[in-house]
């Protein structure tokens, strides 16, 4: 098993987000949505510009997942109010699944957000997501489902929702 670790990102760790996003979400994503808005989305959320922006401007705070010193996934939170925060992106390389590292990460998050005085976490997952059962055995709700315009496509998710006290 490796040894997982975790780093705060920042705007210099953007190529690294992108890489990983690269080998991410075609393999993810590939039997629930189209090519076409696999490429709308990444090119929407997952640009250099889009991914600074979200660092700077939406205060979204990236943490890489190391294995043994690699880079292997990432995460993202924001603070949504005082005491809640949303997991806005959470992914894992293909290669690092099912080794514990996508548990580490959101433990990780989770720990993060209850040292800045969060008592609930929350995260959107596509209705037909596999992930959604990873999260359940995290402990994670279905509270509502949500149906989101990005551009000419729909997100179709479950809003999950987890206690941190």
């Amino acid at each position: 098993m490796p040894s997982f670790t975790t780093k705060l990102a920042s705007a210099a760790d953007i190529p690294i987000i992108i890489d990983i996003h690269k080998n991410t979400w075609e393999p993810t994503y590939r039997e629930i949505l189209s090519q076409e808005q696999i490429r709308f989305m990444s090119d929407k959320f997952y640009s250099p510009e889009a991914l600074e922006s979200s660092m700077s401007e939406n205060r979204h705070q990236f943490h890489i997942l190391l294995a043994d010193d690699m880079a292997c996934g990432f995460a993202s939170v924001s603070k949504e109010s005082n005491n809640h925060y949303k997991l806005q992106k959470i992914y894992v390389l293909p290669s690092c699944q099912g080794t514990g590292a996508g548990k580490y990460l959101i433990m990780h998050v989770e720990t993060f957000v209850r040292e800045k005085g969060a008592q609930t976490i929350s995260l959107n997952v596509n209705r037909y997501n596999k992930a959604r059962s990873f999260y359940e055995k995290m402990a994670y709700q279905v509270i509502r489902e949500e149906d989101i315009p990005v551009g000419p496509y729909w997100m179709n998710d479950y809003v999950l929702e987890k206690k941190l006290i």
